[in-house]
């Protein structure tokens, strides 16, 4: 006589589309495929631990363990370098319990994802820009946690990349003596990223480029503005130098949007 379990396992022995070997796993409880996960990961075994927490989030929604598996998840997926997967999970972590303990974690996690995924600045930025808005989420939102000077650094280091980009751009323009259009390159860079690293270069770039169009005056207060900022600089050594072929000096014009960026990069705004 074939018994009920008997005639089960016939049938699934018998049906290609159903894994035997997946049964007990779909019956485990939430908390021992939890378990299982991090002993995975303490083995060193980060796709089985993914797997793991995926199976509680899917088997038991909504749940104490699929809330601590979807942290994991996240985590896994980053450390796998899987950063798409990791962003999209960390995101609906944070729409379900955008003010539990994890969150914090959780973004500062999304914003690693990004952060991993900045190209080189003859690349596009799309990343950076990313980074930015996922990494001033940790700061604004959750300023007592310990992932915010990290979050602040990778904000700096992605304000660089942008800022780095534009002066690509411009220095093509540059070359081609298409000086307008690098002034408006170079421009974004000292009144939107004053604190970055690319400011020195930019504003000797006006002056050669303002000196280059024959408007002395913007070129002449780039280079004050520059001197006074950077006074140590390579780059305003060299500005200084161009001035003096045309018998001109750094002179500030107080009007000029150059002269009132000056003020900000004073301030370090």
């Amino acid at each position: 006589m074939i018994t009920a379990t008997g005639s089960l396992l016939a049938s699934c022995q018998s049906d290609p589309d159903i894994d035997i070997t997946k049964l007990a796993a779909e019956t485990e409880p939430a908390e021992v495929l939890y378990n299982q996960g991090l002993a995975n990961i303490k083995a060193g075994n980060m796709a089985e631990a993914g797997r793991k927490f995926d199976a509680v989030d899917r088997q038991h929604p909504f749940s104490e363990w699929s809330q601590k598996s979807l942290v994991m998840s996240t985590f896994v997926k980053y450390r796998l370098g899987r950063y798409t997967e990791a962003t999209a999970t960390g995101k609906r972590y944070l729409s379900l319990y955008p003010r539990a303990d994890d969150s914090a974690y959780v973004q500062y996690l999304v914003g690693l994802s990004y952060w991993k995924q900045i190209t080189n600045v003859t690349q596009d930025q799309k990343a950076s820009n990313q980074t930015i808005e996922a990494m001033q989420k940790v700061v604004d939102e959750y300023p007592d946690s310990e992932y915010v000077d990290d979050a602040q650094a990778k904000i700096r280091f992605a304000r660089d990349q942008l800022a780095g980009k534009e002066m690509q751009i411009g220095r093509y323009y540059l070359e081609r003596k298409e000086y307008l259009a690098a002034i408006s390159r170079f421009r974004v860079v000292v009144e939107r990223y004053p604190t970055t690293n690319q400011v020195e270069e930019a504003l000797a770039r006006l002056v050669e480029s303002y000196y280059a169009l024959g408007v002395v005056e913007e070129a002449q207060t780039a280079a004050a503005v520059l001197g006074h900022n950077y006074p140590d600089s390579q780059w305003y050594a060299d500005s200084y130098k161009l001035l003096k072929t045309g018998g001109l000096e750094p002179r500030e014009n107080a009007g000029s949007w150059i002269s009132r960026a000056g003020k900000k990069l004073l301030l370090g705004s």
